[in-house]
């Protein structure tokens, strides 16, 4: 059983989470997402999620953490403890601009599955794992879209994505195909595969890259309209150019003419 939290979310584009706990309630998040905690909140680093309560020895636990490198997360996680005599605050930051969604678990059977980079924390008792899919497609090709995590339990879990999120409802058999890395989060009933572009002008002048995530219904997904690699590549490639350079008009052009460049 996940630890029961209160949860509020502020902001608008920088967003971050503030969870409320009650004497004995701890909260696990990815390492560097704290913002703040008040005074009586403990703080433990410990393998894994910790989801395992205790339980388990020492080479499930390294096995638990292991799985974690697989996904490009660190074997750590951080516990948030409320050891205090009253209720007590911590919270955490998105990471880029976008949105926090909170998900109850409870809601959808159990488990989510979401991008590797999405979580951002959970109360205490959410499994965070990998989702291995067996289709030498998704295994080889899927980018961003291709290791998945799993969070399973019956708490509230927070992940984080670029943007502005889509929650879209898929009907039975119906068919979405969606650029890997705008792909946040679905729902375990949600069937998902990677599905190269067809057609060889495609493939070389569509700029949309070479696989894209089929999802098929029933079931939920969300989707962040600004994947943060796309925005990464943006910034880099305006960083690289010098001088006054002004997007959509020629006096960034004319400028540099001028100065010589």
């Amino acid at each position: 059983m996940a630890h029961e939290i209160d949860y509020k979310v502020y902001g608008n584009e920088m967003q971050f989470v503030e969870i409320q706990l009650d004497p004995g309630e701890s909260v696990i998040a990815e390492a560097g997402a704290m913002m703040y905690m008040d005074d009586g909140i403990s703080m433990q680093t410990i393998f894994g999620d910790g989801s395992d309560s205790g339980g388990g020895g020492l080479g499930s636990k390294l096995l638990s953490a292991g799985k974690r490198l697989i996904t490009g997360e660190s074997l750590f996680m951080t516990v948030f403890t409320n050891k205090g005599p009253g209720r007590r605050q911590e919270s955490f930051a998105a990471p880029y601009p976008g949105k926090i969604i909170p998900i109850n678990l409870q809601e959808y059977d159990g488990k989510i599955i979401c991008q590797k980079d999405a979580f951002l924390c959970a109360a205490k008792g959410v499994s965070v794992g990998i989702d291995f899919k067996r289709k030498l497609g998704v295994g080889l090709f899927g980018g961003e879209g291709f290791i998945m995590q799993k969070l399973e339990g019956d708490g509230w879990t927070f992940i984080h994505a670029g943007g502005t999120i889509h929650e879209r409802q898929l009907a039975s058999g119906e068919l979405l195909r969606v650029d890997t890395g705008c792909l946040v989060a679905l729902t375990k009933t949600v069937k998902y595969d990677i599905e190269m572009v067809k057609g060889i002008k495609s493939v070389f002048f569509g700029g949309e890259g070479l696989f894209f995530a089929t999802l098929r219904g029933p079931g939920t997904v969300w989707l962040q309209s600004l994947p943060f690699n796309r925005l990464a590549d943006r910034i880099l490639s305006l960083g690289g150019n010098s001088g006054r350079k002004e997007e959509g008009s020629l006096l960034g052009t004319l400028g540099n003419l001028i100065d010589g460049d």
